[in-house]
Order: structure tokens, then sequence, then C-alpha cells
């Protein structure tokens, strides 16, 4: 299937402001790019793009006084499947990792794995590790929490997530995340599209999502605590630890959000490439 993915933002700034943004598609996703993947800005303000430590593809600009919309939109391939089930992934013995998945045990600035340790074991201990220990982690975040845009605050931690029992997308992905690290098993924190594809559409405006991934059977594997259940069409912009790795827009400077717009929907297969025409329900 093709997807048509992208974004409007307008930040406002009342003094030159420097801006690190990651809003580009994973580089394992280009090769399915049916069209050019360009950011674009309003201002005409020159752009520098590099890989981060976690390989993501970042931006940098320098936002001058004023208001500045940064956009892009795409036309992207998707197999149409839903994310991938293995349940027969084995969890790995912390020796046998590849050294680069032992970060993802460690504890960051928004999992604490100190705090939550001893309630993972807890909970999990009895579950038989690999698929099925990452599936009840899954499982149980989805009911402990209670999902609302009015729970929203950029500062609350996967314990704050825990012991409030409310969130968005990403006090979802962090409370699992940090869950899993506590039992052993290297989990990443995600972010990017997922469009109400293949299922009944909501009736709010669409915003970026966050999911997680665990490393499970020499692979990572896609979850998603805030929804639970396989969904298709989605499109990973960013990995890292945490959110504090993946943050959509770092500002180094004051920032006001003037406007934001998300869109991410099946289109048809002729689609031409500059085509805004979603698919026609069957």
């Amino acid at each position: 299937m093709l997807i048509r993915s992208g974004y409007d933002i307008a930040l406002g700034v009342s003094t030159s402001t420097p801006l690190v943004a990651m809003l580009n598609v994973r580089p394992e996703r280009l090769a399915d790019l049916r069209s050019p993947h360009a950011i674009t800005n309003d201002r005409g303000v020159p752009m520098q793009h590099y890989h981060d430590n976690f390989g993501n593809f970042c931006t940098r600009l320098t936002l001058p006084p004023g208001i500045v919309r940064i956009s892009s939109s795409f036309l992207i391939h998707d197999t149409g499947a839903a994310d991938r089930q293995s349940p027969t992934a084995a969890q790995h013995e912390i020796a046998d990792l590849p050294s680069d998945a032992l970060q993802y045990l460690l504890g960051s600035r928004y999992c604490e794995t100190d705090h939550l340790s001893n309630i993972a074991w807890g909970l999990f201990g009895h579950i038989p590790p690999g698929w099925q220990r990452v599936q009840a982690i899954v499982d149980f975040v989805h009911e402990h929490l209670r999902y609302g845009y009015e729970y929203a605050r950029a500062t609350r931690t996967a314990y704050e997530a825990y012991q409030e029992r409310v969130g968005v997308c990403r006090d979802f992905a962090h409370l699992a995340v940090a869950l899993c690290r506590c039992m052993n098993i290297p989990a990443r924190y995600c972010s990017g599209y997922l469009g109400d594809i293949g299922v009944e559409p909501v009736d709010v405006p669409m915003d970026f999502h966050a999911w997680f991934e665990a490393y499970l059977g020499g692979e990572w594997h896609s979850f998603d605590a805030r929804h639970r259940v396989p969904r298709i069409g989605r499109i990973l912009m960013a990995c890292g630890r945490d959110a504090a790795d993946t943050a959509l827009t770092t500002a180094f400077g004051p920032v006001q959000l003037v406007g934001f717009d998300v869109h991410s929907y099946e289109v048809k297969a002729d689609a031409k490439a500059g085509s805004n025409t979603p698919a026609l329900a069957a």
C-alpha cells in the first residue's frame, strides 16, 4: 500500500533560537519512499542534516524572530501488514546480546529502572522470558494507565506514570520500556507516524505517536502499550533510550507552538507523488 504522511508545524520565537528537529523518517525506511522526503520552511532558513548516535536523521536550523513554519509531505510504500508477531522469539542472556543493545538495558531520563525493578520482578518474574513476558508487560501497562490528552505532561517519568496511572502515548511507552529493562530485555523508545489505517478512525486531530521496540530473537520487534493490538502503517522516525533522545524538536531558548498538523493515511496505488487524495472506502 501507499501512505501519504507529513506535517506542518508553526513555531514562534522572539529572538534567534537554534533548533534541532527529528522529523525525518529513519534511514531503514528510506528505500520505501516513493516521493522525495524534504523538510522545508517558509522563511528560507538554511538547514543542516546529520545522524546522531542512535542513527536518527536530524535537522539543525536557527529560527529567526517571528513565526516559522516547518513542513514536509511524502509518499511511502508499506507492506500493509500489521505489526509482526513472533510468539516464539526468545529472550537473550545478557552475555549473548550485541554490544549496541546493552545501552537499552540501562535506566535513562524518563525510564527509572532503579525505582521500578522490584515492582517489575514482582509483577513479571513468574512469566516465562521472551515474547510472552514482553506481551505481559504491554497488557499490564495498557490496563494500568488511563489515556487522555488532558493528562499530558512533558516531565512525567515512567515511575510517575506508574504511580499516577494516567498518561499519553509517550507515558505508555516509557513505562513499558522501563519494565522491560528491569526484566533484562533491551527496549528502546520509538516515535513516528501511525494513522488510522485498518481501524475505525478517531474523531480527534492526528498527532505523532510513541511506541517501543524490544530486542528478542536477534531482532527488534514493535510493541504498542497504548493500543495493545498490532497495527498497520507504522512509520518510524526516531528511536533512542527515551523521549529525551527522540524529541520532535529541541529548542535552545523560549519557543511557542503556534500551529501543529500531522497526517498519515492510505492513498490509491496510482496516486501521483504530489497528490493528497485519500483512498476511497471499499
